[in-house]
């Protein structure tokens, strides 16, 4: 039997999400922790679905069952399921970057109608990430790699309360200054050199960015994180959502 990763205390929150259970109408799921574990194994190990271990089930029923999830949005519900209250008295932004694996290309529409860019590294994809102040995920946007950090940042933050905003230089952006100053939210954002005018930051505030950067590496422990190798944005998004439930609920 392939190791598994959900603990008691995990399923026990995601249990009454899941579609298939005894109470719903239709179809029952045989055995839906056994599928969040099977989906959980191709996201720790990047493999490919054909490869995914008999014990599982065949590969093309845990397959299609995972898109109809994915089309009901199951996955974004485990994900408030594990998440606790989050502390918003600051907020953290940051994007990190994944390559596009082969197997992620040739989506219907190509590349451009998904959130698939080139950049120096070739075909990749950006993770934009807004944390709270114990760089627990809040929300995410995917954009095109070679899109600047700054372009996903207002519908990121747009209805959400927060004290302040810690990010570095990247998003060092007059719109978002101005949003932020609308706000009345404090600003712990770096500053480029090109600034004429600097704002003075809290510098040992500024230090605590280093938990969203955290994030982001456990996050890259799953290796189908780490490179893309789904052709579409609902797909590798939902795999975003199951890795994120599992780091929150650790």
């Amino acid at each position: 039997m392939e190791r598994f990763v959900l603990t008691d205390a995990q399923w026990a929150k995601m249990e009454p999400h899941c579609l298939g259970k005894p109470t719903d109408p239709g179809r029952s799921g045989k055995d839906n922790r056994l599928f969040i574990e099977a989906v959980l194994w191709i996201v720790r190990t990047g493999s490919p679905w054909r490869d995914l271990p008999a014990s599982f089930g065949n590969w093309n029923t845990v397959f299609k069952r995972y898109r109809d999830w994915v089309k009901a949005d199951v996955f974004v519900r485990l994900f408030e399921a594990c998440s606790e209250e989050p502390d918003m008295e600051y907020a953290m932004v940051d994007a990190t970057i994944v390559k596009v694996h082969r197997h992620g290309q040739g989506a219907k529409g190509g590349p451009q109608s998904q959130a698939i860019g080139r950049s120096k590294g070739g075909l990749t994809t950006k993770i934009l990430a807004l944390t709270d102040a114990l760089g627990n995920l809040v929300r995410f946007a995917l954009l095109p790699g070679h899109r600047f950090d700054t372009v996903g940042v207002e519908p990121l933050i747009e209805g959400v309360s927060f004290g302040g905003l810690i990010a570095d230089k990247a998003f060092d952006s007059n719109a978002i200054i101005a949003d932020l100053d609308a706000r009345g939210a404090k600003i712990v954002i770096s500053q480029h050199p090109r600034r004429a005018k600097p704002i003075p930051i809290d510098d040992e505030v500024y230090k605590w960015r280093h938990l969203i950067e955290n994030f982001f590496c456990k996050l890259k422990e799953f290796k189908r994180i780490a490179m893309r190798a789904d052709k579409t944005d609902t797909s590798f998004t939902a795999m975003i959502y199951l890795a994120a439930a599992v780091i929150h609920s650790r």
